[in-house]
């Protein structure tokens, strides 16, 4: 598994297929004057949230590959930093990100990732943990950040500020109502794509 589609599994945790978004320059991601009140609310929604448990579908969509790869399982995400995505179909996989340590279980191995020691992806792992953290100016750090919509029917495109990492990432579309994610689709710049599609809560 490469490194970063692996953390991009990862950044799609807690969150009928989406198509792909048009790639948005930097100067139209930024958000405008009248949307600053708006983003800030969202921000104190998804802040409230804790925890969660739900779950997932989620289809990927590759140059290399004649049919999207489909998948299923469960999300769960504990305030501040612990996300765990549990694949349960086609094949099991497990991948946890606990403050700043990944682990992948696949295949009865196990791999540990410290991502201190891989700089170029903390932006990845921190537009989802700062989603949900309803951290804005962690956010901030590494994106453009627009917001759309209502606060009952949001949406958040995320741009990188830094040219470099464009190369890797083109851009994250998040979507949600109120303080629940809905969907969250990664484009990367060779064209390749995800969407995961989040389902309801589950009960323990």
């Amino acid at each position: 598994m490469k490194l970063l589609p692996a953390v991009a599994l990862c950044v799609a945790m807690a969150l009928g297929p989406a198509t792909a978004l048009p790639a948005a320059p930097p100067a139209a991601a930024a958000s405008s004057a009248d949307t600053q009140p708006a983003l800030d609310e969202l921000m104190r929604l998804l802040a409230a949230r804790k925890h969660g448990h739900v779950s997932f579908t989620e289809v990927h969509v590759l140059a290399i590959m004649q049919r999207p790869l489909e998948s299923s399982g469960e999300l769960m995400y504990d305030a501040p930093d612990w996300l765990e995505k549990r694949t349960l179909q086609p094949r099991p996989e497990t991948l946890v990100l606990a403050g700043g340590v990944l682990t992948i279980h696949r295949g009865g191995r196990t791999r540990t990732l410290e991502l201190a020691q891989h700089p170029e992806i903390a932006p990845w792992v921190e537009s989802i943990r700062a989603t949900l953290a309803g951290d804005r100016a962690a956010l901030e750090r590494y994106f453009h950040v627009a917001f759309s919509g209502s606060l009952a029917h949001w949406s958040l495109l995320l741009v990188p500020t830094d040219p470099a990492r464009a190369d890797t990432i083109a851009d994250i579309h998040i979507r949600g109502d109120g303080a629940a994610l809905r969907t969250l689709e990664i484009r990367q710049a060779d064209g390749d794509h995800s969407v995961l599609t989040i389902g309801p809560e589950l009960t323990p």
